[in-house]
């Protein structure tokens, strides 16, 4: 999961496989993420996500189908580091226990929050049981190092499967529900 749109959007560790997803992007990938913003009442964001997205969606060119969406919807940003004010518009910063701020955030009578990269975050809400949904992209390709999605250490959470959709690149596109919700 680890630097999907460019080379050099997140080296840590020393990865050089950055922007590995462009190859696979086309109007299937395109509208599952538009969809997902559409129906979205904010992103939840972690701090590295957080500040590759507000280095490039503030002044990203107009015609681009995600700029006005993105940089329009609130953006909760959860982080140790960071402080206030944050630059890009309609971003918060999220403290203290992101647990409980993020089930007081899930209690709000809007849309419902995604999730974009953020795999700390992602870890610590999977140990919370605070992920309602989950929306994969499985990209053709084994880059052999890098970050992982699902790690060591997570909870055992049984998967119920929802929908699925193949695109013509080879992205399988597959989403779950945590079987414990139903």
């Amino acid at each position: 999961m680890q630097s999907p749109s460019g080379p050099e959007e997140d080296r840590r560790g020393g990865f050089e496989h950055g922007g590995w997803v462009m190859p696979y992007l086309n109007e299937v990938t395109a509208s599952v993420g538009l969809e997902g913003m559409a129906a979205s009442g904010g992103l939840l964001l972690g701090r590295v996500t957080y500040e590759v997205m507000a280095a490039y969606w503030p002044s990203a060119p107009a015609e681009d189908p995600f700029a006005e969406g993105i940089n329009n919807l609130p953006k909760f940003v959860v982080s140790t580091t960071l402080q206030e004010p944050l630059a890009w518009n309609n971003s918060r910063l999220i403290k203290g226990d992101i647990a409980e701020e993020v089930a007081k955030l899930k209690q709000q009578p809007e849309k419902d929050l995604g999730i974009l990269g953020s795999g700390e975050l992602v870890h610590t809400l999977m140990q919370h049981n605070l992920i309602d949904e989950y929306q994969l992209m499985v990209f053709p390709i084994v880059l052999g190092n890098g970050k992982r999605f699902f790690r060591d250490g997570g909870p055992t959470t049984a998967l119920r499967l929802l929908d699925t959709k193949t695109t013509s690149t080879g992205v399988v596109i597959l989403t779950y529900k945590p079987a414990q919700r139903e």
